[in-house]
């Protein structure tokens, strides 16, 4: 402990990860001092608590590691010395107590975010050891190291200023929310000294329209086809309907891998597109698509709990004098965004032949060519590869030099799993820096 009591370790950026990886070294008397480009520490984690802070899951810890996909077999190493039980023993311990709600998301008491970073500061800076506490150095912008590779640069309102540490925690989060700190700048300052990181990319994330106008009127198979088409809905579609939500839909989705998505649930609609936590869940396999293909087509069932062959049934039953709208809307309650999503996609020729319309309003292919800006996603994918990580998360080309929370290769959609993930790391991180310093 004495030799731990000697050394200095610097974790650069304010996010759970770094803050969590800052607590764990303070607790065996480390000296910490913590490095932010912002004015103040936790401005994303705030940010995601505004609509209720979703710290984490409930469900089982086999489905949930299967949400961070290709990356399982990393991100549930993390996750069995710090997982969903822990962070919520974790907040108790701070004075925050947590509830499941009816989706199995955990969530404080308040649904706050603020009074849990304002407790966890305050154990930062007086803590529970009685040593001394997380020292913290705000409008600190990382921005490299001095020539002889060991001192660290950052930039501040009063010019460069410079600092050396006997090991170094990076948690600079991913290239979503550039406003918030986390802009992506890290990475050409890594890959310059041979560490390995893959394209961020955006994750939890709307897409672009491209829509090609009227569909066939058999509606077997409703192809895209590759050939240029103008990007996002009609002026008269996006003048009416943006920001309107899909209530009650599913989407379905195949990619060219053979790889499945569908899911019921609720999106919608933007100026030029979709976005919301349906796309969300399914935007890792999109996106990829996209980047493949050049686009991706998603299927709409906007009927979900009705059967195929009543809705031909219903949309085949007389109407007599009424118009096809007040038909859709008394027959199967479509009315609304989904009304006008038909007419958008369908063309006047499909909207009145039945066979077409059923098979359309069970399967509507939407057709997508882009995802939104990196800066506009929830999060991001991409970054620092496990790779050239050992398993105490220090880049191997760069011994003493820790990197943790979204900055790691690694994605998961919303649903607490991006926060748990961000803890586990740092709380590694944190380990792993006092067991390389021990060692030495």
């Amino acid at each position: 402990m004495t030799t731990l009591q000697n050394k200095r370790v610097a974790v650069i950026g304010g996010g759970p990860a770094g803050l969590m990886a800052a607590e764990i070294l303070i607790e065996a008397g480390v000296a910490v001092d913590l490095y932010d480009a912002m004015p103040s520490v936790g401005r994303k984690f705030l940010l995601a608590g505004k609509g209720g802070l979703n710290l984490t899951h409930a469900e089982g810890a086999d489905r949930f590691a299967q949400r961070y996909g290709a990356r399982r077999a990393q991100i549930e190493a993390l996750l069995r010395g710090f997982g969903a039980p822990e962070l919520r023993a974790w907040a108790q311990a701070l004075g925050i107590e947590t509830f499941v709600g009816t989706s199995g998301r955990v969530f404080p008491q308040d649904m706050k975010a603020a009074p849990l970073l304002r407790a966890w500061l305050q154990r930062l800076r007086h803590p529970k050891h009685g040593g001394a506490g997380v020292v913290f150095h705000m409008r600190h912008r990382w921005t490299g190291w001095a020539e002889e590779g060991q001192t660290l640069r950052f930039e501040t309102p009063q010019g460069e200023v410079q600092a050396r540490a006997d090991a170094v925690v990076l948690a600079l989060g991913g290239g979503s929310w550039a406003r918030l700190g986390s802009n992506g700048a890290w990475v050409p300052l890594l890959a310059a000294r041979g560490v390995g990181v893959a394209p961020l990319l955006p994750a939890n994330c709307g897409f672009d329209v491209a829509l090609r106008r009227p569909l066939p009127p058999d509606g077997q198979t409703l192809p895209v086809q590759a050939v240029p088409a103008p990007t996002g809905w009609s002026a008269f579609f996006a003048s009416r309907h943006a920001g309107q939500p899909f209530k009650t839909v599913s989407i379905s989705f195949t990619d060219s891998q053979g790889r499945r998505f569908e899911r019921k649930g609720e999106f919608v609609a933007t100026a030029t597109g979709v976005e919301g936590s349906l796309i969300y869940a399914a935007s890792a396999l999109l996106r990829d698509e996209i980047i493949r293909t050049g686009h991706a087509t998603l299927y709409l069932d906007l009927l979900p709990d009705m059967a195929p062959d009543r809705v031909l049934a219903e949309v085949m039953h007389p109407r007599g004098s009424r118009s096809l709208s007040s038909h859709l809307k008394s027959r199967l309650g479509i009315e609304g965004i989904k009304a006008a999503l038909l007419h958008e996609l369908l063309g006047k020729e499909a909207m009145h032949e039945p066979a077409a319309l059923a098979r359309a309003i069970k399967a509507l292919p939407l057709p997508l060519v882009a995802a939104r800006p990196i800066d506009e996603a929830i999060s991001s994918a991409g970054g620092v590869l496990f790779e050239v990580l050992s398993e105490d998360l220090m880049c191997e080309a760069l011994p003493g030099l820790f990197c943790a929370g979204e900055m790691l290769d690694w994605e998961a959609p919303t649903g607490g799993y991006l926060l748990t993930a961000c803890f586990a790391s740092g709380m590694r991180a944190g380990e792993g820096a006092l067991r390389w310093l021990a060692s030495r």
